[in-house]
């Protein structure tokens, strides 16, 4: 059995209302054009039921920063 990757993302209120926004009309689009909704309802889904934490951001220079 393999296992499935997960990928991990922060987003603050604005990009998250961006990503809810972009699902939506990504949405529509699909209803148009008369095709499956499925895999943006999922995402809906998970975005909008995605928890939320808080955490301590630490910026880091990039090695060919630091020459």
């Amino acid at each position: 059995m393999v296992k499935e990757k997960l990928y991990h993302i922060a987003l603050d209120d604005y990009e998250h209302g961006i990503v809810i926004r972009s699902l939506n009309d990504e949405k529509t689009d699909l209803m148009q054009q008369g095709k499956s909704t499925d895999a943006v309802d999922d995402l809906f889904i998970k975005v909008g039921n995605a928890p939320q934490k808080k955490f301590k951001v630490v910026e880091r220079k990039r090695s060919n920063e630091e020459r």
